[in-house]
């Protein structure tokens, strides 16, 4: 049997990977341990570890890495410091992690240092900001990559990484998106208490490269969002530098009859908003991944998903408020054809569970090796 540690540290690497320790949760030759860190802890962003301990999964481990001076350098270190030791404690085959979390390259670095496998989810993929930098790293870092499309597996070749280590997948929040297990939006609505008939989503994040200006541009958003006139279900951002910014801005919101602000949402919920939603706004990749499959307009703000916008149904807009204004006002003009499968086809935990189950993975040497192209 073996031993297979997943480690998830926000909402949406869960959401990503949920499906994949599903599969290997009920399997008789994997021992699945999920490593529970980050934001899913903090009570201020929902406490979204109760969202994981509901799958009813054999092994969670819960380890606190938030630190006051919220830094990713002290928190990269101290997740460092709780997974060497549960490592230690469980002694996994593989650890696998997903994108590019400061909490994605601590796992990277606990299981190449400690001559244990680790799985890449959606590496070779460009997400700007500091994020590519943690994603490539954690590519190199890596033994075995399970990509979302053949594009991301190209880029993994470009880097040295051999062919033999890399399995196309697609995204596995696309098997969810398209689950027949998605609730309805009714139920939806009266769980979190939305009488709103028509409305748009906000999910709007810091950005660590700018964190010096996201007080102004959480004001400016926020500014923009008061003048319209949309019913809008708003999200907190993610706990990177600066978020904190952007909390305090929605605090204007929350006595606003068209706002319903959320510290968090169940993945399957929010995607029954998403998907019924007049357009999502804001800097998040749900506007880049989930978004188009649904048809649903995206507003990107800034420069968060640099390189990843280069899809039609994106409109792009930097900072300025009076900008952000103008979109909103043209929003409903802007047709959007749902996007053909470019992320998989909602079959990437089958995909997933037959690549575990083949031998060659577990035979992939520990030294890893440069290819040149």
């Amino acid at each position: 049997m073996k031993k297979i540690l997943f480690l998830t540290g926000t909402r949406a690497d869960f959401g990503k990977i949920k499906s994949l320790i599903s599969v290997l949760d009920t399997h008789q030759d994997f021992e699945v341990y999920v490593f529970v860190t980050g934001m899913h802890l903090q009570k201020e962003y929902g406490y979204t570890l109760l969202e994981i301990e509901r799958c009813d999964f054999k092994n969670i481990h819960r380890f606190e890495n938030h630190t006051d001076e919220t830094t990713m350098d002290l928190t990269l270190a101290k997740t460092i410091e709780g997974l060497s030791g549960y490592c230690k404690q469980v002694q996994p085959d593989l650890i696998v992690v997903h994108g590019d979390r400061v909490e994605t390259l601590a796992g990277a670095i606990v299981g190449s240092l400690n001559n244990i496998l680790v799985a890449h989810i959606e590496g070779g993929e460009l997400s700007g900001t500091v994020d590519e930098l943690i994603r490539h790293s954690v590519s190199k870092l890596g033994h075995i990559h399970f990509v979302s499309n053949s594009d991301a597996a190209k880029r993994l070749v470009q880097m040295g990484e051999m062919e033999s280590s890399i399995y196309t997948i697609g995204s596995p929040d696309i098997d969810i998106m398209f689950s027949d297990s998605l609730p309805d939006l009714e139920t939806v609505k009266r769980y979190y208490e939305i009488d709103f008939e028509d409305y748009a989503i906000v999910m709007f994040h810091p950005v660590t490269t700018e964190a010096k200006e996201m007080k102004l541009y959480a004001n400016n958003f926020v500014e923009a969002v008061l003048k319209d006139t949309h019913n809008y279900i708003v999200i907190y951002p993610n706990n990177d530098l600066g978020s904190k910014c952007i909390i305090e801005e929605y605090e204007r919101l929350k006595n606003n009859p068209r706002f319903r602000v959320f510290p968090s949402l169940r993945f399957e919920y929010f995607l029954s908003l998403l998907k019924t939603s007049q357009f999502i706004i804001g800097n998040s990749s749900a506007g880049i991944r989930e978004a188009p499959y649904y048809g649903i307009p995206i507003i990107n703000i800034g420069t968060r998903q640099q390189n990843r916008t280069v899809l039609s149904a994106i409109i792009n807009v930097d900072y300025k408020p009076e900008n952000i204004v103008a979109a909103l006002k043209n929003i409903h003009g802007h047709k959007v054809k749902k996007m053909e499968a470019d992320f998989g086809h909602g079959n990437s935990a089958q995909l997933f569970l037959e690549s575990m189950e083949n031998g060659n993975i577990w035979a992939t040497n520990h030294q890893k090796q440069f290819r040149d192209i």
